[in-house]
């Protein structure tokens, strides 16, 4: 799909808000609260900012969100400078501007007494503390419940236009690894192949990485752990280079990784490299509707186990994905979730031996009745670099 018919793809967020209100209703919850987040945006279309590490923060931030009522449009309480700055298309529904001088906790309250009387109140799981508090204070005899698990009800099955975005962030994911391919080499550094991935994705059409890339290096007589995302190390000889990263497309993410071997690979790693494609086929193909999350995760761990190296498979096989880059259910051992048609999350094995060998692969699948499908098209051939 073309980047002029991607912008184009429109999301039907009252129908979205009826089938959230639909849940609510048949859980007993009267209001849910939800702060500006990936859950809103799935609700409203309210975009959120690009996430910075250092915190982005206003006078009265902490009111930044919508109530959510069965039957009503949502009322946004938000900050003057995001009312300003970040509404450029407007929300649906009432909003409430805060301004610097204003009594926050004052405003707040009368929205929030506006929409009683309140039960069971249904709070985001990501809602400031401050909001939480004053929540607690405004509706003294309500229960709380965590609302994000009610959302998520609904996001984690994606419609044709969410999987046409995230198509496309695997896409552009893809052509970053292709392009920052050629640049591999030993003298590299890891800072520098880092610097080439997130280049590449802006330039595809990203609106920023959909989380911190990491290019990290090992290999024999490197004890260096996996844990360490990126350096300023430059490659040598011997090592394989693992990435991990991914884009943002109208809200949608991606996840990819791959690993590119320096110099002659030699037969350990050879065997190790084709031990983790097969763990991610096998967990690939056993991807089906009714299948539990778990039972994918025994599938793609199982074939690192019997090959030898399961102690060096050393975190969860996947996690689900769409608004964010980590959604439940998590394809992992503690998850029982069936999986639906529609649901779309990574399978990304891996082993990791500090001063031995490491090598990781990851995609985007789409769960179908015949098994996986991948999003991602970038191919799973070992290559050597010089």
């Amino acid at each position: 799909m073309t980047a002029d018919a991607l912008a184009h793809i429109k999301f039907d967020y009252s129908a979205r808000r009826r089938a959230f209100a639909s849940v609510l209703e048949a859980e007993g919850v009267d209001l849910a609260w939800l702060p500006i987040g990936a859950d809103l945006e799935y609700l409203t279309g309210i975009e959120r900012r690009v996430p910075t590490f250092g915190e982005v923060n206003y006078a009265h931030g902490w009111v930044a969100g919508a109530f959510l009522r069965p039957g009503r449009d949502p009322v946004f309480v938000l900050p003057r400078n995001y009312v300003e700055f970040d509404l450029p298309r407007g929300v649906p529904g009432e909003v409430v501007s805060v301004s610097e001088l204003d009594d926050g906790e004052g405003m707040f309250a009368r929205v929030a007494g506006r929409l009683g009387p309140v039960g069971v109140l249904g709070v985001g799981a990501r809602t400031w503390g401050s909001a939480l508090i004053r929540l607690m204070g405004f509706f003294p005899g309500a229960r709380i419940v965590d609302a994000t698990p009610l959302v998520n009800r609904l996001r984690r099955i994606k419609g044709e236009g969410e999987l046409a975005l995230m198509k496309r962030a695997c896409l552009i994911a893809d052509d970053a690894m292709a392009e920052t391919t050629r640049r591999i080499g030993a003298g590299v550094t890891e800072l520098e192949l880092s610097e080439e991935v997130n280049y590449h994705l802006l330039r595809g059409g990203a609106r920023t990485p959909s989380f911190d890339t990491a290019v990290w290096s090992m290999g024999p007589r490197d004890a260096r752990d996996a844990n360490v995302r990126i350096s300023a190390q430059p490659l040598r000889a011997g090592m394989g280079v693992s990435f991990d990263f991914g884009g943002v497309v109208n809200g949608y993410c991606s996840d990819f990784g791959r690993t590119v071997h320096i110099g002659d690979p030699g037969s350990e790693y050879e065997e190790v490299y084709e031990v983790v494609m097969a763990a991610q086929a096998a967990g690939i193909e056993a991807a089906r509707p009714g299948v539990t999350a778990a039972e994918v995760h025994h599938a793609t761990r199982s074939v690192i186990v019997e090959a030898g190296y399961g102690d060096w498979f050393r975190h969860r096989t996947g996690h689900c994905i769409g608004l964010d880059v980590h959604e439940e259910p998590f394809i992992s051992e503690e998850d029982g979730t069936p999986l639906e048609a529609g649901m779309t999350f990574t399978i990304e094995p891996s082993v990791f031996w500090p001063g031995r060998v490491g090598v990781r692969v990851e995609d985007i699948v789409l769960c179908a009745p015949g098994g996986g499908v991948k999003l991602n098209e970038y191919h799973t051939g070992l290559v050597a670099a010089e």
